[in-house]
Formats: C-alpha cells, structure tokens, sequence
C-alpha cells in the first residue's frame, strides 16, 4: 500500500525551490518519519512567513500550511 505525504499548499518558497507537492512512500511509518522532518526543515529554512505542521488524514500526511511565522 502506498502512502502520501502531500504538501497542503504551494508557497512562494515551495514554488521558487521547485519542492515537490507530493512524496509516495511504500511503508507508512517511514512517511510519517519523512513528514516530521520535511515539516520542520521546511519551518527552519523557508522565510518564516508561514508554519508547517504533519496531519495524519487516512494513511496519508498532510503538511499543513498556517500563516504566521515559526
């Protein structure tokens, strides 16, 4: 079974990084290991105008994008 790790929304960052939306892992726990630490280079690189936080949807994860800085 595959799971997903999918980037909520693009943004400026994401989009001038060419990062991917979307990461497909064959075990689930390794993709939620990815996530976590995807999510927090993101929070520790990007330009803090937005937070990244991991959201477990079904077998999934989700990188959350809020607004507000890090």
């Amino acid at each position: 079974m595959e799971h997903h790790i999918v980037v909520e929304k693009m943004c400026r960052c994401a989009k001038r990084k060419q990062m991917p939306q979307i990461k497909t892992f064959d075990d689930k726990e390794n993709a939620m290991r990815v996530a976590r630490a995807w999510a927090q280079e993101l929070n520790e690189t990007f330009c803090g105008m937005h937070e990244f936080d991991v959201v477990e949807v079904d077998d999934n994860y989700v990188i959350a994008v809020g607004e507000g800085s890090y």
